[in-house]
């Protein structure tokens, strides 16, 4: 809220006080005792720099285990909390010839799917079905694909092939039993997902990469004993109170500035804050991967987080010209090293912002109804046949024409508050990155909203909590198209193709019960060069912005 500053933070001793468990910082004192009940089951984060060092010698016996029968081959099924921390140990990685080689599958692509299950060497795979819940859809479809695939090639030894990483007591450990897993670790289940960065969801996927897990914790344990004192000082109450008293005066476009090698953890950051802060109408929105742009181009919704390290540092200077023109700038150093502490900082501060905002940082009340509506798509095409059919790209683009130039004419300052969100359902191929930063480029040079790239189903589990529970200030495009290939999921009806484009209907059905304003492009020729057909839309946008100023 607005005349917050960090004195008044230090003078309410907020950042002791959440160290403490001190649920009334998030609900009201006289809220009803289970409010304050279903925080404090999530307040597991705070205690794991110390609690989870126990936890280092199974890790380590399971990781030499695998090293011994040369199991390095390492496939992680997860989504969300339970595989962007291993996105980040994988590009940070301390020793490119150590370690196990991971792949990270948080997604029901067909292309995807089959590219890994065509590189599949089943006598060197484990795989990893990290799920909290022990239920997720995506998590259990791809376990029951790879069981499939490695029961046929490794028999009755296919079980020592996985590993299992969920809550106690949830049906994942009782499929790990049945089917004889190598191992299932229980993670505390007072960690929430998107906070299980320092706890068994990201420390064995780091050792099996060569990381020092000691040191990951060890460094996180030096954070959160900073992060606990009344102190202007305080890394996390900083950093939390920067995004949180920016939001509160419409800067809620936290946008952030990364070296190359550390996308990985802006996607970490993306699901953490926006999730944790995107309901009842407020929050803060992380921008990652955005092309760099102009001045002109970033609008008074804006602020801004340069994350610089002594190995790669970040461009300082654009930063500093973007301060100099009066956008608020937050500055990080870190080094690989301290990787565990940035962990422990973000959620920190992420607890930091939700407090300030007045929202419950640790629940997700909308993810749920885009997955009861991708289930009752699937039981509805199971009934008729077919899903709806979209109309063609083509039809369509009129559209996204016509919105982007009533958003801003030619001669007009950016606008304030609205974001632009590619939600990205396409096949998985090489090209897409350089695509989307061409058409965010575009996007924003017309529009002059900020953009966001979701990649589906992964953003559902991340931005997905904060496009129906954030400000109602979105415009989305999903955009889908038939696959190629259709690849069964063992022990159901449906391909991994029909789950994702259910997935993607879902959303759009989710989002528009919500009021938001989104616009679905699907393609329904598969022969067809799908980048050449969205290369019309960049093609559109820039000759609108050489269009002549009115």
């Amino acid at each position: 809220m607005p005349g917050i500053d960090l004195d008044s933070l230090i003078s309410q001793q907020l950042a002791s006080r959440i160290s403490g468990h001190d649920t009334s910082v998030f609900v009201p004192p006289d809220a009803p005792a289970a409010a304050h009940t279903l925080i404090r089951q999530r307040l597991g984060w705070l205690d794991a720099p110390t609690s989870m060092a126990a936890r280092l010698a199974e890790v380590r016996d399971v990781v030499e285990g695998a090293a011994t029968d040369h199991l390095t081959q390492v496939f992680l099924l997860g989504m969300g909390g339970s595989s962007l921390c291993a996105e980040v140990l994988r590009g940070v990685r301390p020793n490119e010839s150590t370690g196990s080689q991971l792949t990270v599958l948080d997604t029901t692509d067909e292309r995807t799917i089959r590219q890994a299950t065509d590189d599949l060497v089943p006598e060197k795979a484990l795989f990893i079905v990290a799920s909290k819940s022990g239920s997720t859809i995506e998590v259990a479809s791809l376990e029951r694909h790879f069981w499939a695939a490695m029961s046929q090639a490794r028999g009755t030894s296919a079980g020592r092939h996985f590993v299992a990483i969920t809550d106690p007591d949830t049906s994942l450990v009782a499929l790990a039993a049945s089917r004889k897993y190598r191992h299932t670790f229980t993670n505390p289940a007072d960690i929430g997902g998107r906070y299980s960065a320092l706890s068994i969801f990201g420390l064995f996927p780091a050792a099996l990469l060569g990381h020092h897990t000691d040191n990951l914790l060890n460094s996180a344990k030096a954070m959160a004993a900073r992060c606990a004192e009344d102190k202007a000082e305080n890394p996390g109450l900083a950093l939390g109170a920067f995004m949180a008293t920016n939001a509160a005066v419409g800067r809620d476009k936290l946008t952030l500035l990364l070296p190359q090698s550390l996308l990985g953890l802006g996607s970490w950051i993306e699901q953490l804050v926006a999730e944790s802060t995107g309901k009842d109408g407020r929050g803060v929105l992380p921008v990652v991967g955005e092309p760099r742009g102009r001045l002109a181009d970033y609008g008074a919704d804006r602020a801004f987080v340069a994350v610089t390290t002594p190995e790669v540092p970040c461009d300082l200077a654009s930063a500093r010209r973007l301060e100099a023109a009066g956008h608020p700038v937050f500055y990080i150093e870190m080094t690989y090293a301290g990787l565990g502490a940035e962990f422990f900082r973000w959620e920190f501060a992420t607890a930091v912002a939700g407090a300030i905002l007045g929202v419950n940082p640790f629940d997700e009340p909308n993810v749920r109804d885009a997955k009861v509506r991708t289930q009752a798509l699937l039981d509805a095409r199971r009934a008729t046949g077919a899903f709806r059919v979209e109309p063609p790209l083509e039809q369509q683009a009129g559209y996204l024409k016509r919105e982007i130039q009533a958003v801003r004419p030619a001669d007009d300052p950016p606008p304030s508050g609205r974001y632009l969100a590619l939600l990205d359902f396409l096949p998985g191929e090489a090209w897409r990155s350089d695509f989307v930063g061409k058409i965010r480029t575009a996007l924003r040079r017309r529009s002059g909203m900020a953009t966001t790239h979701g990649v589906g189903p992964r953003y559902l589990h991340s931005t997905g909590q904060y496009h129906k529970g954030g400000p109602n200030t979105g415009m989305f495009v999903i955009l889908t198209a038939d696959d190629t290939v259709a690849t069964p999921v063992p022990e159901t009806d449906y391909t991994f193709s029909m789950l994702k484009r259910a997935q993607a209907l879902g959303d759009f059905e989710a989002l528009a019960a919500a009021g938001r304003d989104v616009v679905h492009y699907h393609i329904e020729d598969p022969s067809v060069n799908i980048s050449a057909q969205l290369e019309r839309i960049v093609s559109m946008l820039r000759r609108q912005q050489r269009r002549p100023a009115r």
